[in-house]
């Protein structure tokens, strides 16, 4: 794997999957564990994004009006993502598992949106901007979204391989 290429450009390049029957089933496995790994990641992305989109949300109740409590108040029960979309379906995260998320000046578009300071500025907040950052945290949510059911293809094919060859295996 290159490693001037994201992980993630790596994984769903279609060479990526090509001629999977004739690699060593190191490899396989090698390959299925950077699928987690860069699934996991995804995974945790859309969790936060999910928790900002829930904040905004209530937050923009809140300025409606069919809200009475403070967003601190609401917190726990946000947070507890009792509005959160999938209702935690999908795959799960090994152990809660929390990849450390890296926010340098030039990242992903993702890491700028998930930046620190997103509590912080919601009350100075104007009505126009919530809903223009509100737009952009689904369109991030969704972008997320596609990627991982991508990766989940590209982890399904490699599944399909390495439980093909331990079929295989009994069967001999």
């Amino acid at each position: 794997m290159p490693e001037t290429r994201r992980r993630l450009d790596t994984i769903l390049d279609p060479s990526f999957v090509d001629g999977l029957v004739d690699l060593p089933f190191e490899e396989l496995r090698d390959r299925r564990e950077l699928v987690d790994k860069v699934e996991t990641e995804l995974s945790y992305y859309r969790r936060l994004l999910h928790g900002r989109i829930d904040l905004l949300a209530f937050e923009m109740r809140r300025r409606r009006g069919e809200e009475s409590r403070t967003l601190i108040e609401a917190l726990p029960e946000i947070l507890a993502g009792s509005d959160q979309p999938g209702g935690g379906k999908g795959r799960s995260m090994r152990g809660g598992f929390a990849p450390p998320l890296d926010f340098e000046v030039g990242r992903r578009q993702i890491d700028r949106i998930l930046e620190d300071g997103f509590l912080a500025n919601l009350p100075a907040t104007s009505d126009e901007e919530l809903a223009a950052v509100d737009e952009m945290l689904r369109e991030a949510e969704r972008e997320i979204s596609g990627q991982r059911s991508q990766v989940h293809t590209v982890h399904d094919a490699l599944q399909t391989e390495i439980s093909d060859r331990y079929a295989a295996d009994r069967s001999s």
